[in-house]
Parts: structure tokens; sequence; C-alpha cells
């Protein structure tokens, strides 16, 4: 909704010009060096929306793929936050599900962070846009995402039918309605009924994915902005910092809802969003990542 579109950071460019903005990447890109700083600017400056039009632009007027260029001059983090940001928001949700499946084990984290989040109609856009672009049937087929499907795509949820026990089925069913709304009320009534947060109940009556999987909807149903400080500050807090996490975070929410993640954040961790990443990252990526956050709330 537009609502909630304008509870991001990044807003379209005023007066744009899409072919003003392909001239200043190909001249920061052009001869020996590389101008970091003119690319960071413009593209956090921009919706993904223009910066498709830049794209498209760029191949019209140069010849070139404006992705292939920017990965041939840029390196590490910073680019690989920069190919998220010219990366369609349903295609970016795809390669993100694809890298979590492949290779040796599934990174759980990511599918149930993308699945908890969005919105029905968008995890179905993914799913249909993931068995495209998907000859393999892995992601179909396994365990996991059967489970995801009959949350989601199947209307398991009715009325008559809310029984409240302690059974994996149980919570399963419970949590397959996908109305926020609704589940809080539900979370209410099962509080009222059983003296537990439905959080302690799932937490002592199933383990693993499935656990992980029912509280990120729990909490997704609670507050995704909520949901969304907490993941930003557990992959910068402590030694090291889980880049492939904040990178996906700060670029899906920058046009949705970063600030209120923010204000969330804020409330939270008892420190702004802005000075976490300033403290963990450097260069053109904490540069660039700083744009999209937006302002400190210090």
């Amino acid at each position: 909704s537009m609502l909630q579109a304008s509870r991001g950071t990044v807003k379209a460019g005023t007066n744009f010009n899409a072919g003003a903005d392909a001239e200043v990447l190909h001249k920061a890109m052009k001869g020996l060096g590389t101008d970091e700083d003119a690319i960071l600017q413009l593209l956090t400056a921009r919706s993904n929306a223009q910066r498709q039009g830049i794209k498209d632009t760029y191949k019209t007027l140069f010849g070139k793929d404006l992705i292939d260029d920017l990965k041939g001059e840029l390196g590490g983090k910073f680019e690989s936050l920069i190919v998220a940001l010219m990366t369609p928001p349903i295609a970016y949700d795809v390669t993100c599900l694809r890298n979590a499946i492949k290779g040796a084990g599934t990174d759980e984290k990511v599918l149930v962070e993308i699945l908890a989040s969005r919105t029905p109609q968008q995890v179905k856009d993914i799913i249909a846009a993931y068995r495209q672009g998907n000859k393999d049937t892995q992601f179909i087929t396994s365990n996991y995402i059967e489970l995801v499907f009959f949350l989601w795509l199947q209307a398991l949820f009715k009325a008559g039918e809310q029984k409240y026990g302690t059974d994996e089925q149980s919570f399963v069913t419970i949590l397959g309605n996908r109305s926020a709304e609704h589940l809080r009320k539900v979370f209410d009534a099962y509080m009222k009924m059983t003296g537990y947060e439905m959080e302690e109940s799932i937490q002592r009556e199933t383990s693993g994915n499935l656990s992980a999987l029912l509280l990120a909807v729990v909490k997704c149903a609670r507050s995704v902005p909520a949901y969304f400080a907490e993941t930003l500050y557990y992959a910068m807090k402590g030694a090291g910092t889980d880049d492939d996490t904040l990178i996906r975070v700060m670029v899906s929410r920058s046009e949705v809802d970063l600030l209120d993640i923010r204000s969330h954040f804020r409330r939270l961790f008892a420190c702004s969003l802005h000075s976490m990443i300033r403290g963990d990252t450097g260069g053109d990526y904490r540069k660039a990542l700083l744009l999209l956050c937006g302002g400190d709330d210090a």
C-alpha cells in the first residue's frame, strides 16, 4: 500500500532523468579508476523502479549491461550491496532463496525471514518466479518448503476449527492464517486460556526448523519492523558481521518500512541502527549502508 511504502528511507528521486543518470554512471566507470562515491550517491537516491529505468537506458545508450559493468568495476561487500540495489524486489527474493538452498545444507534463516515477513501475495509471486526459473525441483520437494506451502498456500484455518492444543499440527494450523490482526487476537486468546505466550509454547513444544519458522511467523504477526530490528541487531552484535543478512534486510526494507525498523531498533537496543552500522562496517560499503539507513536516531 502507499501508506506502507511511505515508511521507507529511500524515496523515488524527483525530476528523474534516466538518461542523465546513465551518463553519470558511465562516466564514473570510464577510463582509469572508478568514482565509487558518484555510484553510491546516485543509486541510493533512486527507487528500485527508477534503477530499472536507468539500467534499460544504459543498455540503449552504451550497448552494455549496467550490472555487468558495475560488477567489473566494484568488488567485495560493496559490489554485493550495489548489485542487490539494482535487482527488482521479487527477483532479489528469489536470488536470496536460491543462494540459501544451493550447496551443502540450507540456510534456513533466509527462508524463514523471507517467507514469514512478505505478504501472502508476495510469497505467491516469489514461489511462481522461483519455479519459472528453476527446472530442478529441490526447492519444491524439500519437507521444509512443503511446510511453507502448507502454511501459506492452502486456506487451512477455518474459524470453526480453532483447537488450541500443543501438538505441532495445531500450531501450524493456527499460524496458517496470515492476517496479522487475526493472529494477534489468537495470541491473546491463547494467553488467556493457557497462561503462556504463544512464543513460549512454540519453544516448549516444537524444535528445529519448524520452531524457527513458527517463531518468525509470530514475531512478524506482532510487528514486522520489530522482527527486522532484531534481525539487524543480531547480524552485527558481537565479533564479526553477518554481511549477507545486513545487505538483504537493508536493501529489501529500504522502500518499505526502514523508518519503523529504525525506531524499533532504538527502543529495543538503546543504540541507533545508524551508529551500529557505522561501528561495524567500513569504506564505500559503510557509506552506502548509512545512506540507505537515512538518519541517526541517537
